[in-house]
């Protein structure tokens, strides 16, 4: 089998050590709180480090040579739009989400329908602790460690027939806990979805922790799915429902603004959003707006593991 190593880090891109600490210390001085990426003063509610373990394997076939994104970082800037639009929003509200009892639910066109519960998931197949590199639609990243196995082993217990070209996945809405969910800025519930190719690639995760731990709520707990070489709202978080599909699912943000979100989400650094460049990115946890701008890479990074996926595929006209 293939091991997955990713490039790593010229040294040229690393911020020399004396330097990171003085802006460091400057921003605290000036109390900045910067959406790009520095995190001074953001509430830290919901923390990762009071939750429990989760032992995992440390994958030896997805090894991603870069560092970790700070999990202080990676749990309190956050897109979780059930609790708002703010990227502080998360972690403010998401204490309040109820996660126990769950269930998911794989259904549509398969032999064997099937309601999973969280215990289900866990004994499903061994678990794995696998970093990868995300990818915002917005310009920012980060690099962090996932615990859980390939989704393709979930999918397969539900035996899915011939008619099985989609699979569509669907969050939960809880109104009383997710002030976001009354506003109207997209459909609830929150859905999107893959073509069954994508669904089954090995990179394509079933998560159900992250950094050692179960998943924070403000990261999509109790289980999420997390697809690296896609902008990061294909990611769903609290998944309640899969469905394999004949048709092509539509999903909330496609359907919201077609224009700007379309099915395929591929990270494409030659195809701009509307209303700015892909060609760029910064990663949480390098200094805020100080970091350098790196450049976007195909597919983020993964074109050796999934460009054959899209043979022939105009990425120009399905972004």
């Amino acid at each position: 089998m293939p091991v997955y190593r990713y490039p790593r880090i010229s040294a040229s891109e690393i911020t020399p050590e004396e330097i990171w600490e003085s802006r460091r210390q400057w921003m605290k001085a000036a109390g900045a709180t910067f959406a790009a990426g520095t995190l001074a003063g953001l509430p830290q509610l919901g923390l990762a480090a009071t939750l429990p373990k989760l032992d995992a394997q440390q994958s030896s076939k997805f090894v991603l040579m870069e560092p970790v994104t700070p999990e202080k970082d990676a749990t309190t800037y956050n897109n979780f739009f059930e609790f708002g639009m703010d990227k502080g929003d998360p972690v403010k509200y998401a204490s309040k989400m109820q996660t126990s009892p769950w269930q998911l639910r794989v259904e549509g066109e398969c032999a064997a329908p099937k309601t999973f519960d969280l215990d289900d998931l866990r004994k499903l197949s061994p678990l794995e602790d696998r970093t990868y590199r995300m990818r915002c639609v917005e310009g920012w990243s980060m690099a962090i460690p996932w615990i859980g196995y390939s989704m393709s082993e979930l999918i397969k217990q539900v035996q899915p027939t011939a008619n099985a070209k989609f699979v569509e996945f669907i969050t939960d809405v809880q109104p009383k806990n997710m002030p976001g969910v009354r506003t109207r800025s997209i459909e609830w519930p929150y859905r999107d979805g893959l073509r069954m190719d994508e669904a089954m690639h090995p990179l394509t995760m079933l998560v159900l922790g992250m950094y050692g731990k179960v998943l924070p709520n403000q990261n999509g707990a109790p289980v999420r799915m997390v697809v690296p070489w896609k902008y990061g709202f294909k990611s769903v978080k609290s998944i309640v429902t899969i469905r394999l599909l004949e048709k092509q699912p539509v999903g909330s943000w496609e359907r919201s603004q077609p224009s700007e979100y379309g099915f395929y989400s591929n990270v494409n650094p030659e195809v701009s959003h509307p209303r700015w460049s892909q060609a760029t990115e910064r990663r949480i946890g390098e200094d805020g707006i100080f970091s350098p701008k790196r450049k976007s890479l195909m597919f983020n990074g993964y074109a050796n593991e999934v460009a054959s996926l899209y043979t022939g595929l105009d990425l120009r006209k399905n972004y």
